[in-house]
């Protein structure tokens, strides 16, 4: 592993370049790769190791997420199986169903769990909160995770374009003395671009709290007071959402993304600097406190078990759709969708 200097502090970093494909390749050519599930990881990181030339089947409930992974080319009965059918097959059972939907499979998964084989996961969730999940694998198998910091979706379409997702790895518990080097093949053939050391609890703090804060959560929040805040002031719906949300994802986000934020900032008008430069302070220290809240929340383990509450309730999916059909339809992103139609490469 190469060791980076990420900002005065070192950290193990493992490239494409010092951990081949080939190497991956060889490393798992004896192995079976289950990927249970395929909901948000399942499609990208099975499409994107069979593209790279390894042995996965899927297994998957039969559906609507079944009749998707046909459409995707997975063959009923000769790499397309029923959950149990895949875990008995695999000897490497990924496990990329919900964190919820990992406390119902487990008495399933774990009964195929026989000696030697490895668990995978791409979240820390349900080691982590063992105390909530009750997913506690036997001594004898291998622990491992890759956690693509980016969507499914993201993996693949980077993947496809000849790019990569950067991810997380770690090793929780190493039963034949070949995990780690089980993993690192695992993530090179899931597409990451490269991969940082982390462990388990660390992987699922740092998530949880992005995926609320600045990722997901915050992101929406602060969006829409803004928003809020120039409507109620008598600016146009168009004007509040270019100002808010248009400048930022199609100008400003790919420069910081390119060279970092006093890149972007140096590319913007000296107003426009200053500005930015005097209000930052008052956004750091109003937000800093909720994030201190929101972490806490998650390593108290809260946020988990709302997550689980949540996500184990019937009729989930139905309530899930009617909260995500109110922020659709709101004005905000109403005008977003008017304004993505008049973008230059839409005409």
């Amino acid at each position: 592993m190469a060791t980076i200097n990420f900002g005065g502090v070192y950290e193990h970093v493992v490239t494409r370049e010092e951990f081949t494909l080939e190497q991956a390749r060889k490393t798992l050519k004896d192995e079976v790769i289950a990927v249970i599930g395929y909901g948000v990881q399942g499609p990208g990181q099975s499409l994107n190791l069979k593209d790279n030339g390894f042995n996965v089947i899927v297994g998957q409930r039969k559906g609507k997420t079944y009749d998707k992974a046909v459409a995707d080319g997975w063959i009923p009965g000769v790499n397309l199986f029923e959950i149990e059918e895949a875990c008995e097959k695999g000897t490497i059972i990924q496990y990329l169903v919900s964190d919820a939907a990992q406390i119902e499979v487990w008495p399933v998964v774990k009964k195929h769990l026989t000696p030697g084989k490895a668990l995978y996961f791409s979240h820390g969730f349900g080691i982590t909160y063992s105390d909530r999940t009750g997913i506690v694998p036997p001594k004898d198998v291998d622990v491992i995770m890759v956690a693509p910091k980016g969507s499914g979706t993201s993996l693949r379409r980077l993947f496809l374009a000849g790019r990569g997702v950067n991810s997380s790895f770690a090793v929780y518990q190493d039963a034949t003395g070949k995990a780690l080097e089980r993993t690192l093949a695992l993530g090179i053939g899931v597409g990451s671009g490269y991969m940082f050391e982390t462990d388990f609890k660390r992987e699922v703090y740092s998530d949880l709290t992005g995926e609320r804060g600045t990722l997901m959560g915050a992101i929406q929040g602060i969006l829409s007071a803004q928003y809020e805040v120039l409507r109620e002031h008598g600016h146009s719906p168009s004007e509040a959402f270019n100002e808010t949300v248009e400048e930022l994802t199609q100008s400003l986000m790919p420069l910081f993304a390119e060279k970092g934020m006093d890149w972007m900032y140096a590319n913007c008008s000296t107003t426009a600097q200053r500005g930015a430069l005097d209000w930052m302070g008052p956004f750091h220290d109003a937000t800093k406190p909720v994030f201190e809240k929101l972490y806490n929340s998650v390593a108290d383990g809260t946020e988990a078990q709302i997550s689980i509450d949540a996500n184990s309730k019937p009729g989930y999916r139905e309530g899930l759709e009617k909260e995500l059909k109110a922020l659709r339809e709101s004005e905000l992103w109403q005008a977003g969708a008017a304004v993505r139609k008049l973008r230059p490469e839409n005409d």
